[in-house]
């Protein structure tokens, strides 16, 4: 990425990088720092930042927002706009993309278009910024950026297992039970696996954390049974 571009995008950030090495780190792939005979530093450390400034960000926002609404449902609201999909959907519409800094190997398997890759970069993105000018400028990004997703939620989500438990019991059903099957990965990154049984179905999901597989287990048991209602 040459400096023009890199301007560019600080200019769609708005904000004026004090040390646009920062910038240039936040978009840097683990790939292309490790195709370097150096093996340099990638966005991985200002990804940790990111997440914690966004959720630092996002409860201050909610709290402000729905000063009356409970603890419980302001935490479902937080899960859904701090969850990597949406920090997807932000990286998609700034075109973050086209300004990673890949190797050619990841360039080659699509790296620019996929979704997790996208979603750690823009909280590198957010780290970066409050590097570079604290928490004003990541606020302001986040304030920006996110006002069409917090906008849209008008009652607070429910969460799958939630969701699910409400549907078993809706049909006098016994609530469902979560057992974690494997796990994978390195220790400092496992991914768990996690089944899902209830209604007569058992169903799997995956997540960097129990709580994230069980989610997903439950979305998909849901699906599945509430799909076979659907067909009866």
């Amino acid at each position: 990425m040459n400096a023009a571009d890199l301007a560019a995008l600080a200019a769609r950030l708005d904000h004026v990088f004090r040390d646009p090495a920062l910038l240039r780190l936040a978009l840097t792939h683990p790939s292309a720092a490790e195709a370097r005979a150096t093996n340099g530093p990638s966005y991985e450390r200002l990804e940790f930042l990111g997440d914690r400034v966004l959720a630092l960000v996002m409860a201050e926002w909610l709290l402000e927002r729905h000063p009356r609404e409970r603890e419980g449902l302001i935490a479902r609201r937080h899960a859904e706009l701090v969850r990597r999909e949406a920090l997807a959907q932000v990286a998609e519409a700034l075109g973050l993309g086209a300004h990673l800094i890949l190797s050619r190997a990841e360039e080659e398997q699509g790296g620019r278009d996929k979704p997790a890759m996208l979603a750690d970069a823009c909280e590198a993105v957010i780290g970066a910024l409050y590097l570079d000018g604290g928490l004003e400028p990541a606020r302001a990004f986040v304030r920006a950026r996110w006002g069409v997703l917090v906008e849209g939620h008008g009652a607070a989500p429910k969460d799958a297992k939630t969701a699910l438990q409400e549907w078993l019991q809706g049909r006098g059903l016994p609530l469902p039970t979560y057992e974690e099957v494997g796990r994978a990965g390195p220790e400092h990154a496992p991914v768990f696996r996690i089944a899902a049984v209830g209604g007569g179905a058992r169903t799997e999901g995956e997540g960097p954390s129990k709580r994230v597989a069980e989610q997903a287990a439950a979305a998909a048991l849901l699906a599945r049974l509430s799909g076979q209602a659907s067909t009866t």
